[in-house]
């Protein structure tokens, strides 16, 4: 089986930039590779048309076409084309494309079967931070959701609530992101002396990070000689217009708890892995998610988690049973969870093995291979049928 990635993203220097989507991607085409699937990766919006090989996993980068009013469709039909000369040439059996901005609205190949993979859209996204979407990009990406051949989701409640704001009844198949527990394995378990609390990911309103500050200053309340660690890249502010989520967290942090408080900026993926280890429990207070690999990452790596409640989140912990949720507004009881592992080093160990345990079970990228090949098959031989 030969399996394409269609991705405004991947991670790796010669990509640029990469979020969750591209994360998520490569983390699956390990998986892919390891049971014998071929992957290619095509990623869009380069600045050069190129190909590279990054273990085994082809990549493909496509550099859009500039002209102006209509970059849009002639980038769109330039990887229509690409899709269909891979297919013919017997290099590809099926694209799967992410549903961020729609970018499969235009794109419909002669006989190879193109999926979309829900990891949260820019509709989706806007309607849970309360933002207004642009009308063309909904517009795409209902469109792409409604010619594609077969549709995926990481999460049930990002299906739900997708079917919801475009007014669809859509049937997607739930495939969880995955997660390679052999990259994330703990050197040491003992309880780390410092009281430190890590937030790792981008500094953003959705995620949270504005009741951060609100959440630590409850914190250290009881727990004085807690630290905040934070690792990240610094958003601007898409509401107030401000360029910089930390600077509007400064102001928002009490004097002891600002100076107790340490912002490490972007660190290489290694790193994470050392601060994760050296934490004494991780923080995710999000608003806007659809299946976050730095939750499993954190689970994987047997730390306590007090992480947002919504949707998405019963999904990924069973609160009181491998970590604990909680709504980030609440800042006095979302302090009270964090205090609690803080203060209690058998809980802290029991849950956190219960959330590397959940990870093994559920989220194991041989697991979640399985589960996407099995997908692929099928939609392949409906394809097939209807030619």
């Amino acid at each position: 089986m030969k399996i394409a990635f269609l991705t405004p993203e991947y991670p790796h220097s010669k990509t640029g930039n990469s979020g969750g989507i591209g994360t998520s991607i490569k983390n699956l085409a390990i998986g892919l590779l390891a049971k014998g699937v071929s992957v290619r990766i095509l990623v869009y919006g380069q600045k050069e048309d190129d190909a590279f090989n990054d273990d085994g996993i082809h990549i493909q980068q496509i550099k859009n076409i500039r002209f102006k009013g209509l970059s849009w469709f002639l980038t769109r039909k330039k990887i229509e084309k690409i899709i269909n000369q891979l297919h013919a040439n017997n290099e590809i059996d099926l694209v799967e494309a992410a549903d961020w901005t729609g970018i499969t609205s235009f794109i419909k190949p002669k006989s190879c079967p193109l999926i979309i993979r829900l990891n949260g859209s820019d509709t989706y996204f806007c309607h849970l931070d309360n933002r207004q979407v642009k009308w063309v990009n909904k517009f795409h990406e209902k469109r792409a959701l409604e010619n594609a051949d077969g549709l995926l989701s990481v999460s049930q409640f990002t299906a739900d609530t997708t079917n919801m704001i475009f007014g669809l009844k859509k049937k997607f198949t739930i495939i969880p992101n995955p997660i390679d527990i052999n990259l994330f394995q703990v050197n040491n378990e003992d309880y780390p002396k410092q009281k430190t609390i890590l937030y790792f990911g981008s500094l953003i309103r959705k995620k949270g990070l504005l009741e951060l500050p609100l959440i630590f200053n409850k914190v250290i309340e009881n727990n004085p000689d807690a630290k905040l660690i934070l690792i990240g890249r610094d958003v601007p502010d898409i509401i107030s217009g401000n360029s910089s989520t930390w600077q509007m967290m400064q102001e928002l942090f009490s004097d002891k708890a600002r100076q107790k408080t340490e912002y490490l900026g972007s660190v290489p993926y290694i790193e994470i892995k050392e601060k994760i280890q050296q934490a004494t429990v991780c923080v995710f207070p999000s608003f806007a998610e659809a299946f976050p690999v730095s939750w499993l990452e954190a689970m994987a790596m047997k730390k306590p988690i007090v992480a947002s409640n919504v949707g998405w989140a019963q999904e990924m912990i069973d609160d009181n049973k491998n970590g604990f949720l909680e709504y980030p507004a609440d800042h006095e009881n979302f302090a009270q969870k964090i205090n609690n592992f803080l203060e209690d080093e058998i809980l802290c160990h029991k849950l956190a093995q219960a959330a590397r345990n959940k990870v093994e079970k559920y989220f194991d990228i041989h697991v979640i291979a399985n589960q996407n090949i099995d997908f692929y098959k099928k939609i392949i031989s409906q394809k097939n049928r209807q030619k």
